[in-house]
């Protein structure tokens, strides 16, 4: 154990485990132990609490909002960059081609990145559009990024980031983000126009009605069970536009949530719902 880091007992543990599930749908395994010890020590030792029995007890008996904002953001995963499962844009290229190609200037087009982290996702996605599709200043085109983290959306919305996320990118993609001469790169804001970032916690109430035209949800699953993640997927299936498409992780399937879904491609999944109706937000 590192310095400054605090003993958990099991029962302990077991309290944490229960908190996190009940709150944010999360499910940790034992294997999590060590990551809950190194997060949560911190908040405990700023608190003045002796254990993390007293930080549960503080949490249910008399803790603020911010401090359960802080325990949830404690525990939240985020990783993340550009172009990540680089196949889901190619395919969102070729759909939204065909959406330019049967409307009309200015319609409408959605996109929603759910669990976005630090932003790369939705900010992947506009200047992916943008570049490939320059008409699209020209419609009514909107993307929400949404996650449980608070912290990393406050990253999210500045839109700057390390010159080391550009490793991997080919020199055309690179392009599209500008070098600040620091040791960092700035989304233009061309593409942080497009982009809204929300707090939302995804196993409760959504206030967004829809329909989007695509919906990512990718590497989020895999932290809930199995009763979760099926009820999640057909929630987003109800919030998609006909035909619309959800991306989700390598490592995932929509298990009993899929019924509102075919898949065509690898990760890739449709809405069987036809129609020519297209609803405004």
């Amino acid at each position: 154990m590192e310095a400054g880091e605090i003993a958990l007992s099991e029962r302990e543990f077991s309290r944490i485990k229960a908190r996190v599930y009940q709150v944010a749908g999360i499910s940790l395994s034992d294997a999590k132990r060590t990551l809950v010890i190194s997060r949560l020590s911190k908040i405990v030792r700023a608190l003045g609490l002796a254990g993390f029995d007293d930080y549960v007890d503080y949490l249910e008996r008399g803790g603020s909002a911010e401090d359960g904002q802080n325990f949830v953001n404690a525990l939240t995963t985020n990783l993340t960059r550009f172009y990540r499962e680089d196949h889901h844009f190619e395919h969102l290229r070729r759909y939204v081609g065909t959406l330019i190609a049967g409307k009309p200037r200015g319609t409408r087009l959605r996109i929603w990145s759910a669990a976005c982290s630090t932003g790369q996702e939705p900010y992947t996605v506009g200047m992916d559009l943008l570049a490939a599709f320059p008409e699209l200043r020209r419609w009514d085109f909107k993307i929400l990024g949404t996650d449980i983290d608070t912290a990393v959306l406050r990253k999210a919305a500045l839109g700057v980031y390390p010159e080391s996320e550009l490793s991997g990118l080919a020199p055309e993609r690179a392009r599209l983000l500008d070098r600040r001469g620091d040791g960092q790169i700035e989304v233009s804001a061309a593409v942080r126009e497009l982009v809204s970032f929300k707090p939302l916690n995804l196993i409760t109430a959504w206030p967004m009605k829809g329909p989007f035209d695509a919906i990512f949800c990718r590497n989020v699953a895999i932290y809930f069970d199995k009763p979760t993640q099926g009820q999640m997927f057909g929630r987003f299936a109800s919030l998609l536009a006909p035909e619309g498409f959800l991306y989700i992780g390598h490592s995932e399937n929509l298990g009993s949530g899929g019924d509102g879904f075919k898949l065509v491609g690898k990760t890739i999944y449709q809405s069987k719902l036809k129609s020519n109706k297209r609803e405004a937000a």
